[in-house]
């Protein structure tokens, strides 16, 4: 997941709440009472109302999605950096995004853009299989070995062109990108099961995008535009 945060007035709005770092990375109570805080202080004051979701956010833990030095700011309004120059988006943004899928449980779904895999983990908790391409072999390595260790067996994580999907697992109930991308890719649309929902920034001027919540209906998209965002590109490799 590679997202910088929610554009206001052009600006990131990162967020002006600052939890308490744990006194210890290995303190597990004081990243729990970090994590309820977050869910509280950061999501339910805000727009997430899914009590699936606010449950989901306050269990996963975050940090053991980024690196042991930022391990502290886990819990933070803001997104933090992960190896290769990406980024893990704020937790307000992975909770807005996850909600806009509707799930309810029995679902298939495809992450595009899986980075550290936080977000793979989030919709692990919340459906029946998960499947996450990442076009960055290091990252999709790092993430497959610590969703793994997590133990996180439902979900399926690949190196490849986000841009094509992956046909061999469609069709899918529900698509989310978590980079911005330059177009809503055409092999998205066709894996994408009739009723089924996909959550995608996409480039509408230098720098930020639009998040849009899509709905597929008699083989059509149908658009609904969210916020304005701001995440660093979804990569199209060189054909």
């Amino acid at each position: 997941m590679r997202m910088a945060g929610v554009v206001r007035s052009g600006i990131i709005a990162a967020g002006c709440l600052a939890l308490a770092a744990p006194s210890a990375p290995q303190d597990e109570a004081a990243f729990a009472r970090a994590r309820q805080e977050m869910v509280e202080r950061q999501l339910k004051a805000r727009d997430i109302t899914d009590a699936r979701v606010l449950a989901t956010m306050g269990k996963v833990p975050r940090h053991r999605f980024v690196r042991p030095s930022w391990a502290g700011q886990a819990y933070n309004d803001h997104p933090l950096p992960i190896e290769e120059g990406q980024t893990i988006s704020q937790p307000y943004i992975v909770a807005l995004m996850t909600q806009l899928l509707e799930l309810k449980g029995p679902e298939k779904v495809l992450e595009v853009g899986t980075g550290s895999g936080y977000q793979a983990a989030v919709l692990a908790e919340l459906v029946k299989q998960v499947y996450t391409i990442e076009i960055l072999p290091g990252l999709a390595k790092s993430a497959a070995a610590r969703l793994k260790a997590l133990g996180y067996a439902n979900v399926e994580v690949r190196a490849g062109d986000g841009y094509q999907g992956w046909p061999e697992g469609a069709p899918f109930d529900a698509i989310i990108v978590t980079a911005g991308a330059s177009h809503i890719p055409a092999p998205l649309i066709a894996q994408l099961k009739e009723g089924g929902r996909l959550v995608i920034p996409v480039d509408v001027a230098a720098g930020y995008q639009e998040l849009l919540q899509c709905r597929k209906e008699r083989g059509q998209l149908s658009r609904k535009v969210i916020a304005p965002v701001r995440f660093v590109p979804l990569i199209e490799p060189k054909r």
